[in-house]
């Protein structure tokens, strides 16, 4: 069986957007595409060009994809990992805690996600008595936004009983069985092999489903099979980002990112670095770049003075010249020049708008607009997911960077009692079901680091 011919036009006319926004030559190639005959051949051999496409003469930005490349294109006063002023317990703590911080933002962001902004969200949650919020999503919602999705009536605050499976969940889980079994010795090989046995490829997308069926593919037979390292085949893995993936600056990776950081406090280098193994099997530029950024900012938020030291610190763990850079960096101008929390919101709204669901710039502007005025946890994650687009995914990475911060005296049980200690995911071979053991894997993750 082979994609119909829709379907690979559909992709390639992505890829040509994509393209587009990294600055390459684009010019006459969607009518180009139109003209393509009904050809496996002819379409194969277009999308292996657009692989290849030369830079526009005036683009501005550096962004190299190799590790070495982005190391050489980040802050060269950036603080080299030594090991963190922090107590080996303390910092335990603090990474069980984001874990939770994680799970919590995201079931609270998840009746949500459907790509609204602050304005819709706040006129819905008013008309229900629920602006600002403070709680978990009521179920009166559902008729006030008038959606209808098939979990929502698990993440409702009367119907939560458990942390429903949900993808950003399933991908910090899978992080942290990865790191217990490699420890700093991760490569994406390992992360390619993790999916195999682990994700069902329904409860994957973008990228993540491209990449994982091009893995099923090669472990069919004996070329590319899973068991190579196969990073110098020209078939092989290392090209599966490059060739026919499209959307592969959108978010995937970044939500993949909250294991690394857990396992490296007070070593955002090495988190990046983690974080780039993983991002790097499916997505380019801007989506490896905001990988490593959460990584290390998780990791630097365990040992901050305040949270936005940790964006800073992060910042210097990504390609100073690239688009990623000048936008965050951005964002964190406007924040910090910002009255209060809505008023960052329409700063960096103004600037980044058109950045809507999972297209990173402006969901990480907001995500800095509510780590600079959180009070706590909760309060950090209701003020994320009150500024709407990917509310679950973005609301667990401000969870995660926040239970960093704040420790476990900054979230109140209330946030975690709902789910009566009962965890779900939907990967294969993952049988632990108990919240608060799988949050003490994730506080043990840098002592395995350590041991390595």
């Amino acid at each position: 069986m082979f994609p119909t011919y829709h379907q690979l036009r559909v992709w390639l006319q992505h890829v040509i957007d994509d393209k587009a926004a990294q600055g390459h030559v684009v010019s006459g190639l969607a009518a180009e595409l139109a003209q393509l005959p009904d050809s496996y051949d002819a379409l194969a051999e277009f999308a292996e060009r657009l692989a290849h496409l030369p830079p526009r003469a005036d683009w501005p930005y550096v962004e190299p994809n190799d590790l070495p490349g982005i190391l050489a294109e980040c802050d060269p006063a950036r603080p080299q990992d030594a090991p963190p002023a922090l107590d080996a317990q303390e910092a335990a703590a603090r990474m069980e805690t984001a874990f939770l911080g994680a799970v919590c933002g995201c079931i609270l962001g998840k009746p949500l996600e459907f790509n609204a902004d602050l304005a819709t969200i706040r006129a819905g949650l008013e008309a229900l008595g629920e602006w600002p919020l403070s709680d978990y999503i009521p179920e009166r919602a559902e008729r006030q936004f008038g959606r209808e999705m098939p979990y929502w009536n698990r993440t409702y605050r009367e119907r939560i009983r458990y942390v429903m499976p949900d993808d950003d969940i399933n991908y910090i889980v899978l992080g942290m069985l990865l790191l217990e079994e490699h420890g700093a010795d991760l490569r994406t090989a390992h992360v390619r092999d993790a999916w195999l046995k682990h994700l069902p490829l329904a409860s994957t997308f973008g990228p993540e489903r491209m990449t994982l069926v091009k893995a099923g593919i090669a472990f069919l037979g004996d070329v590319a099979g899973a068991d190579e390292e196969d990073d110098g085949d020209e078939g092989g893995m290392a090209r599966w980002p490059a060739l026919l993936n499209p959307r592969a600056e959108m978010c995937g990776a970044q939500i993949r990112s909250h294991a690394y950081g857990y396992a490296c406090p007070g070593r955002p280098g090495q988190a990046a670095q983690l974080a780039w193994q993983d991002a790097s099997l499916t997505h380019r530029r801007t989506g490896v770049y905001a990988t490593m950024f959460t990584a290390a900012a998780i990791a630097a938020a365990a040992a901050a003075r305040e949270p936005l030291q940790a964006v800073e610190t992060a910042l210097r763990f990504v390609p100073q010249r690239s688009r990623f850079h000048a936008a965050t960096s951005a964002c964190l101008h406007e924040v910090r020049q910002a009255t209060d929390f809505l008023d960052g919101y329409e700063r960096i709204h103004r600037r980044y708008g058109e950045y809507t669901h999972c297209r990173i710039y402006q969901e990480v502007g907001t995500v800095i607009n509510s780590l600079r005025f959180a009070e706590s946890v909760g309060d950090g994650i209701c003020k994320q997911v009150m500024q709407g687009n990917d509310t679950d995914s973005y609301g667990a990475i401000t969870g995660s960077i926040l239970g960093a911060y704040f420790g476990p005296d900054g979230l109140t049980p209330r946030w975690t009692a709902r789910f009566d200690d009962d965890l779900r995911t939907t990967l294969a071979w993952f049988h632990e079901r108990s919240l608060a053991a799988v949050a003490r894997r994730m506080g043990g993750l840098a002592a395995r680091l350590r041991e390595g």
